[in-house]
């Protein structure tokens, strides 16, 4: 039986990361990249098609994960962009993955190697979750929200959408990080986040909006 295709957009960090998860579970064609001096061959010989590749390939999936500490916020605007129906979005999770039998991913989720999502864990629609994270029970990451590498969400916690978490950060247990929030790298967030706000440190503290 013949494996799913997969387009991946754009060519950047995550999109390279998401080659490592496929683990044979699609025909990956190639990245999809609105920089012309991008297109053309990747390094490592991979295509780099321009945004036309989503019509001349009408079967392939499609997984979008751009984003980064100084985009998160319009994640969304990005990928309401592409025009993308429904049904060909792709979920990719890395073989490594513990994924709890109660725990429940969205469409267009990317979960990278050796994450863990305890118990009834909840991942929105357009996540992406870097390695070695946990998040524990009870606990759910809102819609096109990004989660850094090595990250701890501690039980009952809520993650708003479009927010960014920076790799080892920890949130504790019963804490609500609201909508477009960034929480710096190697955080602990012993308390409840406002929206748009920008925290860091041990604990974490506000440092702007």
């Amino acid at each position: 039986m013949a494996l799913p295709q997969l387009l991946i957009f754009p060519f950047n960090g995550n999109g390279l990361e998401a080659l490592d998860c496929l683990g044979g579970q699609f025909e990956f064609i190639g990245f999809v990249d609105d920089v012309p001096e991008k297109q053309g061959l990747s390094p490592w010989g991979h295509k780099v098609l321009s945004r036309k590749a989503f019509d001349d390939y009408p079967d392939a999936l499609v997984l979008a994960v751009p984003g980064s500490p100084t985009s998160f916020s319009i994640r969304d605007q990005i990928i309401a962009q592409l025009g993308i129906a429904e049904e060909r979005w792709a979920t990719v999770v890395h073989p490594s993955a513990q994924i709890g039998e109660r725990a429940t991913l969205g469409r267009n989720v990317l979960i990278m190697a050796n994450v863990v999502l305890c118990g009834n864990a909840r991942l929105g629609n357009h996540c992406v979750v870097l390695p070695q994270s946990v998040v524990h029970h009870d606990s759910s990451v809102g819609d096109y929200s990004l989660v850094g590498s090595g990250v701890v969400v501690a039980g009952y916690s809520h993650i708003g959408k479009s927010c960014y978490i920076g790799s080892r950060s920890s949130i504790s247990n019963f804490v609500e990080i609201a909508d477009r929030s960034l929480v710096g790298i190697g955080s602990n967030v012993l308390k409840s986040i406002p929206e748009q706000a920008v925290v860091a440190g041990n604990p974490a503290k506000p440092l702007r909006k």
